[in-house]
């Protein structure tokens, strides 16, 4: 019997498919996969799917900026390796906290004895197929194992250059408590943490733990590990209440109306840390231009805003500085106060 032309192209499609999911299932380090079923548990908390995938409202989408202008003539990676200060991770004291940059978007918060963990990459190359995927152009500032006990793990969504496990792994000994979007404790799993320690959070919801306070809340972004089952775990941004301070940390995502209603269910924050580089004309809607993370930061009413997402990684088409170039000059254009680092810097605020 013969078998149809049509009939062959979907046996090789079909082919094809079954060896990219071979191929994730040999790598353990893309990670866990969220199944229908797993989708359909998520629908009950959360409306913001559609066919089954995570989405951004219509109805929050803003536009922005037109074009993307680029400013720094320098190259994507810096002539040599930036250097990277000695973190200070004494816990600070009482009514102040203390924020640590480590490159990227990788960030520490301390307050009320409590350390935050937030997007953890301490690694020089993120990507799951070793040595492969951009290489680290700055200092890793501080070993792993010369971290603190961390109390609080938090991560925005599972991309390779927010979620790594050999940095997950490797920090897990430390971590009392690791919080997550839905479904991105499959991975979590999958590289063996404890199911006790995760707790996975829908947009506007809520936990507590240690007397903090933890809300998941939205951005616009998309979120996958592989070819294959893109926006099947949810993206978030979150906002941290302690005793004496808010804050919130924008993870990736785009502009949108999420800022103006995070501020008005939540008031003004102490500190803002907002991406601002990793831009592109091509996905401007997944990323902020550094004016328009100004913008944001101005409509959530922020004290203190440090940008981040930059100063380790290349993974868009811009200079490596020209993010930060673009941001310190919309902040003073508009008069927003920041705050701009050294990776490995600790500062402290009230």
């Amino acid at each position: 019997m013969k078998i149809s032309t049509k009939i062959k192209v979907l046996l090789s499609i079909a082919s094809v498919i079954g060896g990219i999911e071979a191929f994730f299932h040999i790598y353990p380090s893309f990670g866990g996969k969220v199944t229908r079923k797993d989708l359909e548990e998520f629908k009950k908390r959360t409306p913001y799917i559609r066919k089954n995938k995570f989405v951004y409202p219509d109805e929050w989408k803003l536009d922005g900026m037109e074009k993307n202008i680029k400013v720094s003539q320098n190259k994507s990676v810096p002539k040599k390796m930036l250097e990277a200060s000695v973190p200070e991770l004494k816990s600070p004291e009482d009514g102040k906290y203390k924020f640590t940059w480590f490159g990227h978007s990788s960030v520490m918060i301390q307050d009320d004895g409590k350390n935050i963990l937030i997007d953890p990459v301490l690694v020089n190359r993120f990507f799951p197929i070793s040595g492969m995927g951009p290489k680290r152009f700055s200092e890793i500032p501080i070993a792993i194992k010369d971290l603190p006990h961390i109390d609080v793990v938090l991560i925005t969504h599972d991309h390779h250059d927010h979620l790594e496990p050999k940095t997950i792994k490797a920090l897990d000994g430390k971590v009392d408590k690791y919080i997550v979007p839905l479904g991105v404790s499959k991975h979590l799993l999958r590289w063996g943490i404890d199911k006790k320690k995760i707790e996975e959070l829908a947009w506007w919801e809520d936990t507590s733990y240690k007397d903090i306070q933890f809300t998941c809340t939205p951005s616009r972004h998309f979120s996958g590990r592989r070819l294959t089952g893109q926006n099947r775990t949810e993206y978030c941004s979150y906002v941290i209440k302690t005793k004496n301070h808010q804050f919130f940390d924008s993870g990736d995502g785009s502009l949108g109306k999420h800022f103006e209603l995070i501020k008005e269910k939540f008031g003004e924050f102490d500190l803002v840390v907002m991406e601002c580089g990793q831009y592109s004309g091509n996905w401007h809607y997944s990323h902020m231009y550094p004016e328009e993370t100004v913008e944001m930061a101005r409509v959530i009413d922020a004290k203190v805003t440090v940008p981040v997402h930059w100063g380790a990684f290349v993974i868009s088409d811009h200079a490596w500085d020209d993010s930060i170039r673009r941001f310190t000059k919309a902040a003073d254009t508009m008069g927003l106060n920041i705050i701009s680092p050294q990776i490995g810097e600790s500062i402290t605020g009230r």
